[in-house]
Order: structure tokens, then C-alpha cells, then sequence
């Protein structure tokens, strides 16, 4: 899998907004590979640096088209994942991921942000709270009446893996907490002292066993064990220094919170210092990475968060990230390397990604071999070939990114190929596309089994024991050509006792895992088709607008011909049909997702897989959303003009934290629109289609009642 188109790439203020859909389309897929390998595998591929380029184009271009949004954006996720052999459990609020600045212009428009959203004067103070990011895996404690009761890891931020057993190994987490809320989750990271480190690492070699890449991955893989005797034979140490669920408030700031938080025993992170500006935060990130090679733990850099705990509510969140904190990451490492050879890889949609196999060389005490080439664009940006001396880059345990060619070498220039490496079949570039295609679709063996490896992925139909290994072992035996026959495969269960690692207890197992999953929720099926620009945001968006699989695949069929009667309209999709204008309006899925989803339906194979799978399985419809009281919970909330008592986006984020869809258009299936001064168009839009028009004051007063 390739890192994401970096080099060649347009820049953003020069994309058009075809152009800025498919920069999207293609970041969004990139993305959700790389957060799975790192959050769900610890094994990341790319550097820190390299993924945080990728978020940050992804930002820039949402930022300059936010009607393009796609709902399976990176910006709208959190981690990657569960990892298998542990149960889950849900988190009572989600664990958020942080935003990240890196530069100085970045930490100044981060406070800035905080003042627009909260109307400050430019003389009112914002005291932040400065402390170094630990490069570990992140846990919640969950304490009832003082006790320990249970701990989960953040797996993908709404649902983690259960941990408890382990995380009682951990010498620094209290048992019991004196003084503690009724209910306290206590958050932070699990991590590992270089020191300790560095000698299980010796114990590891001399033991013949294996020798971890850096301290992060130690601790993940000491933590994820399912024997907890093994955790607690790994030197693993906590840090608890946020919270999630309470039943009653810590403090009435963050500096206060953690230090109530570490008279109850936690250690904090530190140094942390409480900062007034601007200046003092970046002296405060000077001193740190000053300290940083000092410091007895990895971190990777600064956390900076408001420190008034009133307005960090205020300031709530977007999907996976907090509005009242960032993420001041430090610059990434450097080294030379030579490629030894290029290779082609093809992924589950057929794309073609090629590969520098690098000469091992070892950047900040780990060893890499390997960096994605991208796209044949970037091969041609950077004149790269196989000799060639590289400068790569890296900034954590992760392929490095190729940052330009140093010293030519004696090999000729890479010809990219003309045919799949694995099927033989054509390979084709779309038109204002940069990555190379195979044509060969299902009959290509690395698509069809990249796209059955997706279909049992954790966040699809998350089947134990039917790994990478088994399927490509029974993808070479016929066992398995389509995703149906993952559930026929107990009429084969005789055939598989006794192959290489089947005994009868693991075919049962395996048997037992497949009939656990013949019932599905309709987001994770629609996920686990491996529909192109289909993420897991926009699955769930489509189950909850249509509800039952049922209607789902009505309506896509009929997507489908309204897209084939009418292939060459690319601007407007009223003009398309009726049923693709609806899908488009499913809040921002956009044409691009539509056209995928069209594309994927009009294929008769396709149409043939899902109706193997709807006899063979029972797909769940969605509840509708409980209202827990609220008045607009479900209800789809347009906010128009001018506020006066809030600004538009805090008015949103309170509107979508009642159960209410904020939309950024008026149709007919707009339940209200908020209208503040100079409203304009979209109040008069609401009068004609007969919507219910609330003045701020009507709303504030529905939104205080639930």
C-alpha cells in the first residue's frame, strides 16, 4: 500500500473542484490504510511526518471546498480499529484524536481559532496548558466508587479492546482511588522507559525471541496480550492525565484536574507548564525538545490545551478531534539509503503502487527497508531509479518517506509496466488520475483477494481467525472465491481438519466465528463491500438515511440507471435523476461516492455477490436514534445569517451533540432553519418548501429544553 501521492501533487489553491473530489476520494482511502496499520497492526508504514502531510492536504483542501466534505473524511475519524482476541467494549465518550500544528504560524492560528469560536476580546487572556506527547497507546480507566472496574485501549475511538486483566499488571495504576468521583475514567498512555526498553530487548535476543522496533511497540505489543502474565513480565508504566466519562467535575481547569488526578497516585506527564501566549508556548516546546533526548520516555511532541475547563466545553469538538487542543509535533529525522530495486504492488482496488526496497540503514535506532514511490508521477519528479543514494525521512518506527535522490546511480529508469504484475491484464490511468490500474477486476487475484481480506477486516465483519494467511490459503484452494462462501465454508469443515495449523478444536473455532457474524449491522455490510470512496463514516450515513438493506439496495439500483441513462452529466445532479440527487444529498456524499456506488451496481457480478450474501446472511436495519429527551434529535437543523449569542460553529457543534444533522442546504427533508440577522436565500428557500423557520432566541430555547 503506498503512502499517498506526495511531490507532484497540485497545490490546493490551484485544484479545481473535480480536481479537489478525487484529491479527496484518493486521501480518504489512503488514510483509513494507514490509521488501520498503525492502530489496529502496530505496523505503521509510513513516517509521522509523511502521515501528518497527508492529513494536512486533506485539511487544507476541505478547508477551501467544505462542500466537498466527504463523510468517510480522515477529518471525521479516530484510530484504526480493534485488534482480534480481546472483547470490546464501548467507550461512554468517545477518545479523541488530537489536531496537529507544526510551525509556529500553525500554534498562533490554533489560539486564534479558540478566540473566533468563543467570541473573545482580543485583551481577554487564554491560559494553555503546555505537556509533551508520549508516544504510547492510549487506555481508559474506568473507576465506580474508587475501583478499578474495567480498561480498554482506544481502538477506533467509539470502541475499544478490553484490557483489564493487563492493565492491572501495571504497577503505577491505582487498584483503588482515594477521594475519586463516583465514576472517574481516567486516560492516558501506556508507554515504556528507554531503559526498560533497551533490556527486554537484550532479554528478547537472548532469549531468541522477538526484538521490538522502538518503546511504542513494546508496549503495545506487551499490552495486547492475552495472557496477562506476559504483560506483566514487560516494564510497562501508565500515565493518567485526562478523563472521559465523570460523575462529577475534577476541577475547573485542566492544570488542576491533573493534579487532583496525581493526589489519587498517577503519574503525569511532565514538564508541563501553564502558559499565557503564544511566546511563552513555544518557549515552553523549545525547552521540551531541548530536553528531549534527556527525557527517560519517548514523545514525539507538544499537547496544548485550554486550560478553563467551561470553555473547553463550550469549544467541544469536530468528529475526532477537540476544538480546545493540538498536537505541536517535532520535526521529523533524516538519513541517506540506496534503492536496491523497485517493485509493483497491487492493492484491493486494482491500483498500482510501486515500492523502493532500500538498503537497510538505520534512522533514529530503527531499521527501515522499504518507502512507497507513490505513483509513476512522483518516480518522475524525483528522477529516481534503482542505484540511486536517497535522503529519507522518518519520525517514529515507520517506512520513510523519499525526500530526493542525492547520488545517481548506474540503473536505467524505472519503466512502469503495461500489464498487472499479478494477473497479466491491462492496466489503464483515468483521465486526471495519477495512479495506473489493473482492468482485471475480480478475475486478478491480488483484487479479489485484497477485497476478501477487507471483508473480514475488524471493521467490517471482524471474522476471528480468518486472517491474511487463511484467506489467501483458501483463496489458492477454491475454497473461498466469493464473499458468500466464507459462510458455506462449514459444508467444507471435514476437509479442513487436519491441514497445516487446522486442527478440529481451530476449524471449530473458525466455524463458530463465521456463524457469529451471520448477522450484520447494515453499516458494517455496506463497509465491507470495499466499495471504492465508501468508508466507514459514509456506510453509516447510508444505513441511517435508508435504513434497512432492503431499501438501500432499491434505491442503488436505481442510482445506477439513472447514472448508466445519463453518463456524460457531471455537474448537476438534478439532471441525473431523482434517486441520485437524494443519494448526493445524504449530508456530503458527494458525486464521487455516488458514482462508485452507481459503478459498483450496474456490474452483474456485483448485483450476483450481494445476492448470494443477502440469502445467506441477515443484515440488521438501524434504530432509529434514541432522542434521550432532546426535541431535534434526528432532525436535520440549516443554520442561516448572522448569530448573535453564539457563533455558527458553536451553534453546530451544540446542534449535532443533541442528535440533530446540521446540513448546509434547505430541501424538503430540512426539518428546521435557524435564521439570524441578514438571513438571506436560504430562509426564503425554507418559506417556500413549507420548513419550520426558528429565530435564534426559538432555537436556543428548543435546544436548552432537552
Amino acid at each position: 500500500m503506498n503512502t499517498g501521492k506526495q511531490g507532484m501533487e497540485a497545490a490546493v489553491e490551484a485544484l479545481t473542484e473535480q480536481d479537489a473530489r478525487k484529491e479527496l476520494a484518493r486521501l480518504a482511502m489512503e488514510i483509513a490504510y494507514h490509521d488501520g496499520r498503525y492502530h489496529k497492526d502496530d505496523a505503521p508504514e509510513i513516517s509521522d511526518a509523511q502521515y501528518d502531510a497527508l492529513r494536512r492536504r486533506n485539511e487544507a483542501i476541505e478547508g477551501r471546498f467544505p462542500a466537498l466534505v466527504r463523510k468517510d473524511s480522515p477529518s471525521l475519524r479516530v484510530g484504526g480499529g480493534l485488534k482480534s482476541g480481546f472483547s470490546k467494549i464501548r467507550h461512554a465518550k468517545p477518545m479523541l484524536s488530537l489536531g496537529n500544528a507544526f510551525s509556529e504560524e500553525d500554534v498562533a492560528e490554533f489560539l486564534a481559532r479558540v478566540r473566533r469560536f468563543l467570541g473573545l476580546k482580543e485583551d481577554e487572556a487564554v491560559e494553555i496548558l503546555a505537556e509533551p506527547k508520549i508516544d504510547g497507546l492510549s487506555a481508559s480507566l474506568r473507576y465506580e466508587g474508587g475501583s478499578l472496574v474495567y480498561a480498554a485501549t482506544r481502538g477506533d475511538g467509539s470502541e475499544g479492546e478490553d484490557i483489564t486483566a493487563n492493565i492491572r499488571t501495571l504497577d503505577d495504576v491505582p487498584a483503588t482511588l482515594p477521594g475519586a468521583p463516583a465514576v472517574l475514567e481516567v486516560r492516558g498512555e501506556v508507554y515504556m522507559r528507554k531503559q526498560d526498553f533497551f533490556a527486554l530487548n537484550e532479554r528478547q535476543e537472548a532469549a531468541g525471541a522477538k526484538v521490538f522496533a522502538n518503546p511504542r511497540n513494546a508496549a503495545a505489543g506487551s499490552l495486547r496480550q492475552l495472557d496477562p502474565t506476559i504483560t506483566a513480565s514487560r516494564p510497562l508504566r501508565f500515565f493518567g492525565y485526562a478523563w472521559g466519562e465523570l460523575s462529577e467535575p475534577l476541577a475547573t481547569t485542566q492544570f488542576d484536574a491533573r493534579e487532583r488526578l496525581a493526589g489519587m497516585g498517577f503519574s503525569l506527564n511532565q514538564p508541563a507548564a501553564l502558559c499565557g501566549g503564544v511566546t511563552e508556548i513555544l518557549a515552553h516546546y523549545r525547552t521540551i525538545e531541548e530536553q528531549r533526548a534527556d527525557l527517560p520516555f519517548d514523545i514525539d511532541g507538544v499537547v496544548y490545551k485550554v486550560n478553563r475547563l467551561d470553555w473547553q466545553e463550550r469549544l467541544g469538538q469536530v468528529s475526532r478531534a477537540p476544538r480546545w487542543a493540538i498536537a505541536h509535533k517535532f520535526a521529523a529525522e533524516k538519513a541517506e539509503t540506496v534503492i536496491d530495486a523497485i517493485t509493483i504492488q497491487v492493492g484491493r482496488t486494482g491500483k498500482l503502487t510501486p515500492v523502493a526496497n532500500l538498503k537497510p540503514v538505520t534512522v533514529g535506532g530503527v531499521v527501515v527497508s522499504r518507502a512507497t514511490l507513490h505513483n509513476e508521477d512522483e518516480i518522475a519528479r524525483l528522477g529516481v531509479k534503482e542505484g540511486d543514494t536517497v535522503r529519507i525521512q522518518r519520525a517514529g518506527d515507520v517506512i520513510p518517506q523519499v525526500l530526493e535522490v542525492v547520488k545517481d546511480g548506474a540503473g536505467a529508469p524505472f519503466a512502469f509496466p503495461n500489464a498487472c504484475p499479478v494477473c497479466g491484464s491491462d492496466v489503464e490511468r483515468g483521465e486526471d488520475e495519477v495512479d495506473w490500474r489493473c482492468t482485471g477486476g475480480l478475475i486478478c487475484s491480488a483484487q479479489a483477494v485484497e477485497r476478501l481480506k477487507h471483508f473480514v477486516s475488524r471493521d467490517a465483519f471482524d471474522i476471528e481467525g480468518l486472517g491474511t494467511k487463511s484467506i489467501e490459503e483458501f483463496w489458492t484452494e477454491k475454497l473461498i472465491r466469493e464473499p458468500a462462501d466464507i459462510f458455506r465454508l462449514r459444508e467444507s469443515r471435514d476437509s479442513l481438519i487436519g491441514r497445516e495449523g487446522w486442527k478440529e478444536k481451530s476449524v471449530a473455532n473458525l466455524i463458530d466465528a463465521i456463524e457469529a457474524r451471520r448477522e450484520i449491522p447494515l453499516d458494517r455490510f455496506i463497509f465491507a463491500l470495499g466499495i471504492r470512496h465508501i468508508g466507514q463514516t459514509t456506510a453509516k450515513l447510508l444505513a441511517r438515511n435508508y435504513g434497512a438493506y432492503e431499501n438501500w439496495h432499491a434505491a442503488m439500483l436505481a442510482v445506477s440507471e439513472e447514472r448508466s441513462a445519463n453518463p456524460d452529466e457531471h455537474k448537476k445532479p438534478d439532471l441525473i435523476g431523482p434517486r441520485y440527487t437524494e443519494l448526493v444529498s445524504v449530508d456530503t456524499v458527494g458525486m464521487t461516492a455516488a458514482d462508485s456506488l452507481a459503478a459498483f451496481f450496474a456490474e452483474a457480478h456485483n448485483r450476483t455477490v450481494l445476492a448470494s450474501l443477502a440469502e445467506a446472511l441477515t443484515i440488521s436495519d438501524v434504530e432509529a436514534p434514541s432522542s434521550d429527551g432532546s426535541p431535534v434529535a434526528g432532525k436535520t437543523v440549516v443554520f442561516t445569517g448572522t448569530l448573535e449569542k453564539m457563533t455558527r460553529n458553536e451553534a453546530k457543534a451544540r446542534a449535532e451533540a443533541l442528535g440533530a444533522k446540521v446540513a448546509g442546504s434547505v430541501s424538503k427533508k430540512t426539518d428546521y432553519v435557524v435564521v439570524g440577522a441578514e438571513a438571506g436565500s436560504k430562509a426564503r428557500k425554507a418559506e417556500e418548501l413549507g420548513v419550520s423557520v426558528l429565530s435564534e432566541q426559538e432555537w436556543l430555547d428548543m435546544a436548552s429544553s432537552a
